[in-house]
């Protein structure tokens, strides 16, 4: 079956197989935002199956986030953004249990800008060019 539901996975799974790991980044942003906008909407209508599954799995991103940190090659940064990830999750976690939407537009905002930045530097890995050369910059060295 071409089109679809089909056609729509296979493009997905395309696009995240070659997507640079800065544009993954910003695509774990993405889906992150996307489920606890769904668990807020569930908040509201005091679904807590389907809150619960949502900050669920805006939770599983966020240890997929905190695990693929490289703190050998990040160093503050990647520790930074440890307690960051951390804390976020926490919150979702406290979130759930007090069914609190407060923490969860928290950490949507967080998230977003977390999401702007990384969006600008997977631009820039992406489509690197010298300042004022116009030259294509080896990212190889």
């Amino acid at each position: 079956m071409y089109g679809g539901v089909n056609g729509h996975q296979r493009y997905l799974q395309t696009a995240v197989e070659t997507a640079h790991p800065a544009r993954l980044v910003v695509m774990l942003y993405d889906g992150a935002i996307r489920f606890l906008l769904q668990a807020q909407e569930a908040m509201t209508q005091r679904n807590y199956e389907q809150q619960n599954h949502y900050l669920q799995k805006a939770q599983r991103i966020l240890a997929e986030l905190i695990s693929s940190l490289d703190f050998s090659k990040g160093g503050e940064v990647a520790e930074n953004l440890f307690r960051i990830y951390t804390y976020l999750y926490n919150q979702l976690v406290q979130a759930n249990l007090g069914d609190d939407p407060s923490k969860v537009q928290h950490a949507i905002a967080l998230l977003s800008e977390l999401r702007e930045a990384w969006d600008i530097v997977a631009t820039q890995v992406e489509t690197p060019v010298s300042a004022g050369t116009g030259e294509k910059v080896s990212l190889h060295g």
